[in-house]
């Protein structure tokens, strides 16, 4: 690093459009104890990002900050009680916001090693959506070979993760999504639906009489319901989202918590399903912990990826510069996969 050099970051200033966002210029900062300088090589831009901008996202801190859910990056220097060795080495790490940024200290203990052979904006689409994918698949429904789940929105960004990482697992996938990503869909071994124009309830129905062993719903609102009555005895609902109010006004929180408030009133039912709302964060409390089980899934889903069972669905790659384009390209509806942002 040169005496010259500076950070640079993009700053969302309040409530904006999609080219409402800033670009500043700082001095580069440097670690301290038990902390790492990393130079990010790739950001992506999540559904959390697309609500922060609209003040939207439940608990996202006061305006103005820097935007950025995770990072793939290089450590560059290291401070005191940090193995020099890290030096060099290209890492991962969940950041909720700070991301969009060409440096960033990061405590040395919350980052994950990328793989040899895995690039840096491989890397970055399976951060948050690979971590969420298979603690969603593993942790929470327990899926196994054999077993039939419906995934909304499988063309985004979780989506896509989760259906290679379930087909891998020997499990058999139903996804929603628009026709232009069915024949994208069939590749993968999904078997798509179209929530645009068919009754998706009753083409699950169709597909599996007996219900299915879990469904994945980012939706929130009426679909969290439908997904619930899609369930086989003993299946697993995972709610993770509310898209489908993202352009709602009134309280951030209040979908959050009807969600909560109903995945609370089913599991008081005596049918032998199961409801959650997943939460990324959930056991942060317990710090070391909380980022064990964070390195040891994220290394499992880079193991994939590197073994050809994951394949990054990249929807596009945009400089900082034109943080307003990548925005708009990832609010359209139209891609498949993460727009990742690179300094």
């Amino acid at each position: 690093m040169n005496d010259t050099e500076q950070l640079v970051q993009v700053v969302l200033p309040g409530k904006v459009d999609a080219d409402g966002f800033l670009l500043e210029r700082h001095p580069v900062p440097a670690p301290g104890d038990g902390q790492v300088l990393v130079a990010v090589e790739a950001s992506g831009i999540s559904f959390a990002e697309q609500q922060m901008r609209r003040g939207r996202y439940y608990d996202q801190p006061p305006f103005p900050f820097v935007p950025g859910y995770d990072l793939v990056g290089t450590v560059l220097s290291t401070g005191d009680g940090v193995d020099p060795a890290m030096r060099g080495r290209r890492v991962a790490a969940l950041t909720k916001v700070g991301g969009w940024a060409s440096h960033v200290v990061l405590a040395a203990d919350e980052l994950v090693t990328v793989p040899d052979g895995v690039s840096a904006v491989e890397a970055e689409t399976v951060v948050v959506n690979g971590i969420t994918a298979w603690q969603m698949l593993h942790r929470k429904a327990g899926a196994k070979a054999g077993q039939t789940i419906l995934v909304h929105g499988a063309n985004g960004g979780v989506g896509s993760t989760l259906v290679q990482l379930a087909r891998a697992a020997g499990v058999k996938v139903i996804g929603t999504a628009s026709a232009r990503h069915h024949d994208a869909l069939r590749e993968l071994g999904v078997t798509p639906i179209d929530y645009r124009t068919e009754n998706v309830p009753a083409r699950v129905r169709e597909l599996a009489p007996g219900g299915v062993d879990a469904v994945f719903d980012h939706v929130g609102g009426r679909s969290v319901v439908d997904s619930w009555s899609l369930l086989a005895k003993g299946g697993t609902l995972v709610s993770y989202g509310s898209a489908a109010t993202k352009d709602d006004t009134g309280s951030k929180q209040l979908p959050v918590l009807k969600l909560l408030a109903r995945v609370l009133l089913w599991n008081t039912l005596p049918n032998g399903r199961s409801a959650y709302f997943f939460n990324i964060w959930a056991g942060l409390r317990a710090k070391h912990k909380f980022h064990a089980r964070l390195r040891q899934d994220l290394t499992e889903v880079f193991e994939a990826m590197r073994a050809g069972q994951l394949t990054a669905q990249i929807a596009g790659v945009l400089p900082f510069a034109e943080v307003a384009d990548a925005m708009r390209l990832a609010e359209s509806g139209t891609v498949a996969g993460k727009v990742v942002l690179t300094p």
